[in-house]
C-alpha cells in the first residue's frame, strides 16, 4: 500500500513538471508591444540588406556594425547590447545574423535575443504627449519632468506633482502651438 501511494505521488509530480514544461514556451513568447525597439530596429536593418547579403552571416554582422554607426537614441542602445558598436561590453551578433540568414521574422529573433539578454526587450520608445489634449494631472511625475526637460526648462523648488503641473502651465504658451 505504501508503495502504491509513493507511485501515485511520483506520477502527480511528473504530471506537474510536464505541465510546466508544456506551458513554458507560451510564457516566453513576446506580448503585444514588447521588445518594440528590437522589433523595429531588426525590421529596419533587414530592409537595408540585399538578398545576397541575407545569406551570409559574416556580411550581415558587418552590415549591422555599419547600421549601428548611424543609429541614434534607443537603436544605438540596442546596438550596444548586441555588440554592434565598438564600446560594447558583449557581443551576441551571431544570435542576430544566423536567424536573419534563415529569414526568421523580427519578433522571433527578438524572442531569442531576450533569452540571451533581457535588457534588449526593456528598451522602449518615449511616448509622445499631445499637450493640447492631455490632462496633466493624469501624467506621472516622470512624464512631467520629461516635458520640462524637452523644453530645456527646469522647475526649481518643485517637490509635488502640482508644482510641476503649475510650471508646465506657465510655460505652455511658449512651447505649444495652438491652431485656431
Amino acid at each position: 500500500m505504501a508503495e502504491r501511494s509513493f507511485l501515485n505521488g511520483r506520477l502527480v509530480l511528473m504530471g506537474t513538471i510536464g505541465l510546466i514544461l508544456f506551458l513554458l514556451p507560451a510564457t516566453i513568447a513576446l506580448k503585444e508591444g514588447e521588445c518594440e525597439v528590437c522589433v523595429k530596429a531588426v525590421n529596419t536593418f533587414v530592409e537595408t540588406l540585399s538578398d545576397e547579403t541575407k545569406k551570409d552571416t559574416k556580411r550581415i554582422e558587418d552590415e549591422f556594425r555599419g547600421f549601428c554607426k548611424k543609429a541614434k537614441n534607443k537603436e544605438q542602445r540596442f546596438c550596444y547590447y548586441l555588440g554592434g558598436v565598438e564600446d560594447s561590453a558583449t557581443g551576441i551578433l551571431g544570435e542576430l545574423s544566423k536567424p536573419i540568414s534563415w529569414s526568421m521574422p523580427a519578433e522571433k529573433i527578438c524572442e531569442k535575443l531576450k533569452k540571451k539578454d533581457a535588457q534588449i526587450c526593456d528598451l522602449r520608445y518615449d511616448k509622445q504627449i499631445d499637450l493640447t489634449t492631455v490632462d496633466l494631472k493624469k501624467l506621472k511625475v516622470r512624464d512631467l519632468k520629461k516635458i520640462l526637460s524637452d523644453w530645456d526648462e527646469e522647475c526649481d523648488g518643485c517637490l509635488e506633482k502640482t508644482d510641476f503641473i503649475k510650471r508646465i502651465e506657465e510655460l505652455k504658451h511658449k512651447y505649444v502651438k495652438t491652431e485656431l
